[in-house]
């Protein structure tokens, strides 16, 4: 199954929470630990945290994720 980056969470914590969020409206997130390096833990870039879901589910779950990251940066200030 090919896997699409949708988000950049700007820490693990907000990548976290849209992984949870993204599972109880019925998305499959891949969760980090999947893939990746064998033994590579929540590893990013400068640009952040990348959540990623199955390319079918790509576009409802990139509006989803959008919505809920502009919610959370309106409730940190």
């Amino acid at each position: 199954m090919a896997y699409q980056i949708i988000a950049q969470a700007k820490n693990d914590a907000e990548a976290r929470a849209l992984e949870v969020a993204l599972r109880a409206y019925g998305f499959h997130p891949l969760e980090r630990g999947q893939g990746g390096l064998p033994g590579v833990r929540n590893l990013f870039g400068p640009d952040g945290v990348p959540v990623e879901v199955p390319e079918e589910e790509a576009a409802d779950a990139t509006v989803l994720a959008e919505q809920l990251l502009r919610d959370m940066a309106a409730s940190d200030q």
